[in-house]
């Protein structure tokens, strides 16, 4: 059973920085994308970081390119969100998400895929940026 475990979460000042964590069990094959969402009440899940993992490409929302990284280096069972210069506007929770399928829908391997491209979720982490 694939499993996903956030961490690293926590309350950090504007401009400050958080390195997100994401460990992931279970898997007997490869997952074609991992990717970190964030939610926050009332709204919808709302997808912020991709990598494909045959392409190593990775794709961001528009509200935190320049700022949110996904290091490149990473192990494949662990996936990370680099997160810098945070504005209180980054507060939600984050959670890791892999798909359920063996590839990306259609072929289509590129920008941000919706929440329902993904069937394995974690529990997801809070971060809470203060002004």
């Amino acid at each position: 059973q694939v499993q996903l475990v956030e961490s690293g979460g926590g309350s950090v000042r504007a401009g400050g920085s958080l390195r997100l964590s994401c460990s992931v069990s279970g898997v007997t094959r490869s997952m074609y994308a991992m990717a970190w969402f964030r939610q926050v009440p009332g709204k919808e899940r709302m997808g912020v970081a991709v990598i494909y993992r045959e392409s190593s490409s990775t794709y961001y929302h528009d509200s935190v390119k320049g700022r949110f990284t996904i290091p490149q280096d990473n192990a494949k069972s662990t996936l990370y969100l680099q997160m810098d210069n945070l504005m209180p506007r980054d507060t939600a929770t984050y959670y890791c998400a892999a798909p359920q399928g063996p590839d990306c829908p259609g072929g289509y391997c590129m920008g941000l895929p919706p929440a329902s491209d993904f069937g394995y979720w974690g529990h997801g982490t809070q971060v809470t940026v203060s002004s």
